[in-house]
């Protein structure tokens, strides 16, 4: 398996990663254990960084170096705009959730916990359903309608 066909498994992999932290750190703080939950949630946010990173180095190594385009979809039927819907949902999301993870995290590691809060109550659902949507457009694009 040659370095381009690493990454996608690789970063599948951290988005689940990312997303148990999520849930795990929600866990945490509904529990009242608040320095589990920040590790969890700055652990998340560790993942999800480095996710962005091998995420951007596979797509200027396809693009820049090895002239290849974008990976197609081969699906048919129904489960192709199905897929391009939670794709188009996924990257949008992602944009946008972006700087408002790291508000939140900076809110609560500066002890604004007011701010954090109600912040994060709107933060934590987006953040996680990009997660998990990054896993099933995986899914879709590289298990279950490889390209041939």
């Amino acid at each position: 398996m040659d370095l381009l066909q690493i990454f996608p498994h690789l970063n599948a992999m951290l988005n689940a990663t990312s997303g148990l932290f999520l849930l795990v750190g929600f866990y945490f703080i509904r529990t009242k254990q608040i320095a589990k939950h920040r590790a969890c949630m700055l652990t998340a946010a560790g993942v999800s960084a480095i996710f962005l990173a091998c995420y951007l180095t596979h797509h200027a190594l396809r693009s820049y170096y090895f002239g290849i385009g974008p990976t197609r979809f081969t699906g048919e039927g129904l489960i192709r705009p199905i897929y391009f819907t939670i794709l188009t949902s996924h990257t949008i999301l992602a944009a946008v959730v972006t700087p408002f993870v790291l508000l939140t995290l900076w809110r609560g590691l500066k002890g604004q916990y007011d701010k954090h809060k109600k912040i994060a109550r709107l933060v934590f659902p987006v953040w996680l359903y990009v997660s998990i949507t990054g896993v099933i457009v995986y899914l879709l694009l590289y298990q279950l309608y490889p390209a041939q």
